[in-house]
């Protein structure tokens, strides 16, 4: 037997003192180093959420299309006529800024395992990347590295990457954020699931052997960084997408042959987590042979095998007599599978090496009953408004929305996503990717589509956690309806720093409260996420960055509304009212040069409108009253109608009186939408109004070529004959050009 470990031994695996009491008070002995290896990664904040789990409580979880909320893989929504849409968010931040490359890229093989460890297709990927200061020297390779990640893995394993968000900010630099989304189509009675394990059935591992790559990858991610941490690369696994085809399509081979009884994918702490998850939710208990876990390296211990993150595994409890069933599939794709143990009624994990029991340990102190902590906050500090010179008027409106649209924020990440297959499987219709507010997938051989978006604006959540984090639900529910699409449901990734300071946790408590006003009020409730803390270097935290990942449904993808539809002779017409705020907007950081608490507070949201007009919206599309569509959101109504005249290459004429034309705008005050109005459906679209009781407004036109010097966007001043203009050649050379020249170093 291996020797007993000590609370020494238990800090430098990121177990504390109070843990240690804990652990070995329900182990009633110490434990020897495989055992301790598993209480900390399953106790790592990445496997047990202890510092958040009592506020995701918080969060709703089901309405009418829910069929599973979180607790499971993924979670699981009706999409009707015997079809269900299986979604999750995940972070590799940690993986991701050591080695960016195979961070990224495990990122997105590790999402799309937990989509189809449930039965599920995947149809389509998203991601959300956060990068430091452009002028950092370490974020071009950065970029360049997870990019690559991204699209060597989605394009190689055949799955498109739809829709994303890239930023840039300093408070990233020590710290990028890499959330990858998947999304998978599946009928609703054959979901799979990581409960219903019975004792007395066979283990079966299946899918790539296992290394030492990866290990207390989990532990790694619940850690701080310091300068200089890429010695930790050994902790980053490998990828191959090649593999994950595979896996893919054998283990929805197998779903067909009624051989399973429970499924759960290796991800964070690998076979560890996935046996115990398993054993936990069937409250039973497990006993593996390590000698029969396949091994591709010589000379593994117990402890190496059973914290590897090596990519491309499941783990399965197979129905009685199914064995050779399942073998026999996983043959036929040259994949890795055998029987490594059977499960028990003990409630224990026991696990076996070289006939000598290296592990025998109690499971529900490992999950359910692992520390769930109350952690001290304290409330965030509220930011003064802005002074009045935040409010003189630019020289020139024109000019100031140039800037604007070539910052790093807003310039076109076309650089990005030309990397990636956005239209591989062929029903992706629109990508958001390309600009849009939500990507739009079709389910494939019917008229539906699924609307799929990323949303978060951290600027929002550091200068008022509570209505940033309204805002951030807000937005996503707000970017569905643009295209079309009934809100249905979010998953979530929660990115913060360090929750053992009280101020830290301060912007955790509040963003979860506010996210949790918003879902309640908007009908739109989580369903799966995953939070990502500890995220600092050298005790500098991110900006608190929780992330939304939103999925909608079309019922008929001929009804839809895109920003790109725009034609010569359409109103722009603006929804939702205009509030007299600039606090922690683009125009406060690139115009006025404003940082940190001198930005002022983020705009306040007002759900009952977001809803009515986010509703508005979604009945004018359906009704087929307008050609185009488009969120208020970065940049305000002069940034979004750019948008709009760049995207339909078409002219765009707006108007303001000049003592509000800051607000009209750069404002970024939420519940807003352009649209663009063909004339002959103005009074369908006015009864409408009526019948809603929205606030809409006609703020302008797109016009025919030649007008107001050329080409282009004029923000009028008091009149059509007064104020500025830029033409859409400059707009589109400024706005398209930022990101490749500066990834050529120019």
């Amino acid at each position: 037997m291996q020797a007993e470990q000590s609370e020494t031994d238990a800090a430098g695996h990121g177990i504390n003192a109070e843990e240690w009491d804990r652990l070995i008070t329900r182990l009633e002995r110490k434990p020897n180093l495989v055992e301790l290896g598993i209480y900390s990664v399953m106790w790592s904040e990445h496997c047990s959420y202890k510092s958040s789990r009592r506020h995701l409580s918080k969060f709703p979880t089901k309405n009418a299309s829910v069929i599973q909320g979180p607790g499971e893989n993924a979670g699981v929504i009706d999409i009707g006529d015997g079809q269900a849409a299986i979604f999750k968010m995940e972070s590799h931040n940690h993986p991701s800024y050591i080695e960016p490359y195979q961070g990224a890229a495990t990122g997105v093989g590790g999402i799309l395992r937990d989509v189809f460890t449930m039965g599920a297709r995947p149809i389509a990927l998203v991601n959300a990347l956060r990068f430091g200061s452009p002028d950092h020297p370490k974020t071009r390779s950065l970029v360049a590295g997870v990019v690559a990640g991204i699209g060597g893995y989605g394009n190689c394993v055949g799955v498109p990457t739809v829709a994303g968000e890239t930023q840039f900010d300093e408070g990233y630099n020590g710290n990028i954020l890499v959330n990858a989304m998947a999304v998978g189509l599946a009928d609703q009675d054959k979901i799979f699931y990581a409960r219903g394990a019975t004792p007395g059935n066979p283990i079966f591992y299946v899918g790539s052997k296992t290394g030492r790559d990866g290990i207390h990858g989990a532990t790694m991610a619940s850690a701080e960084f310091s300068e200089g941490d890429e010695e930790k690369r050994p902790t980053v696994q490998v990828g191959d997408p090649f593999t994950e085809k595979l896996l893919i399509e054998a283990c929805l081979e197998l779903m067909e042959t009624d051989a399973i009884q429970a499924i759960q994918d290796m991800g964070a702490a690998g076979l560890t987590s996935s046996s115990v998850e398993m054993a936990d939710k069937g409250g039973i208990g497990v006993e593996m042979d390590l000698d029969k876990v396949p091994q591709r390296e010589d000379g593994m211990t117990a402890y190496e095998i059973m914290l590897s993150e090596s990519q491309e595994r499941m783990l399965m409890v197979l129905k009685p007599g199914k064995e050779d069933v399942a073998k026999a599939i996983f043959d036929k794709w040259d994949l890795d599978a055998e029987v490594i143990g059977m499960t028990t009624d003990t409630g224990h994990m026991v696990l076996k090496q070289f006939g000598e029991v290296v592990c025998d340990i109690p499971v529900p102190p490992l999950a359910e009953d692992a520390p769930n902590y109350d952690r001290p906050w304290n409330e965030p500090p509220k930011r003064a408004p802005l002074g009045d010179s935040a409010y003189v008027a630019p020289e020139d409106y024109g000019q100031t929305l140039l800037k604007l649209m070539s910052c790093p924020d807003m310039a076109s990440k076309r650089w990005v996503w030309e990397q990636y297959d956005r239209h591989v499987m062929g029903d992706t219709v629109d990508s958001s990717t390309s600009g849009g507010d939500a990507a739009i997938v079709r389910i494939h051989g019917t008229k539906k589509a699924l609307a799929i978006c990323s949303d978060c604006n951290p600027h929002y959540v550091a200068a008022d956690p509570y209505e940033g984090g309204k805002g951030v639900v807000a937005e996503a529910y707000r970017n569905l309806s643009a295209v079309g699409a009934k809100p249905i449901a979010i998953t979530d990734n929660l990115n913060f720093g360090n929750p053992e300071k009280p101020n830290t946790m301060g912007y955790i408590v509040k963003a979860i409260e506010g996210m949790a006003e918003a879902c309640g009020a908007l009908d739109f409730p989580v369903v799966s996420g995953n939070v990502s803390l500890y995220n600092e270097t050298d005790g500098k935290a991110i900006p608190p960055t929780p992330v939304v990942g939103g999925v909608g449904l079309i019922e008929d993808v001929s009804k839809i509304a895109t920003l790109k539809g725009a034609q010569p002779g359409d109103a722009i017409i603006l929804v939702g009212k205009t509030t007299p705020h600039l606090g922690a907007t683009l125009y406060a950081r690139e115009i006025l040069g404003l940082k940190g608490d001198a930005l002022g507070p983020a705009p306040a949201v007002n759900l009952a409108d977001n809803k009515k007009n986010s509703d508005f919206v979604r009945t004018v599309i359906e009704a087929g009253l307008v050609n185009a569509v488009h969120d208020v959101s970065d940049g305000g109504t002069a940034c979004a109608v750019a948008e709009m005249a760049l995207s339909g290459n078409v002219n765009a004429q707006m108007l303001s009186h000049r003592n509000a034309a800051i607000m009209a705008y750069f404002a970024e005050s939420h519940g807003r939408f352009l649209i663009a109005l063909p004339m002959d459906k103005v009074d369908a679209f006015n009864e409408l109004i009526k019948s809603h009781n929205v606030a809409a407004q006609h703020v302008g036109d797109f016009l025919e070529d030649d007008v107001h010097n050329g080409p282009g966007v004029f923000l009028g001043l008091d009149s059509i004959d007064t104020g500025d203009f830029v033409s859409l050649a400059d707009l589109r050379a400024a706005h398209e050009g930022w990101m490749p020249k500066y990834m050529a170093g120019e």
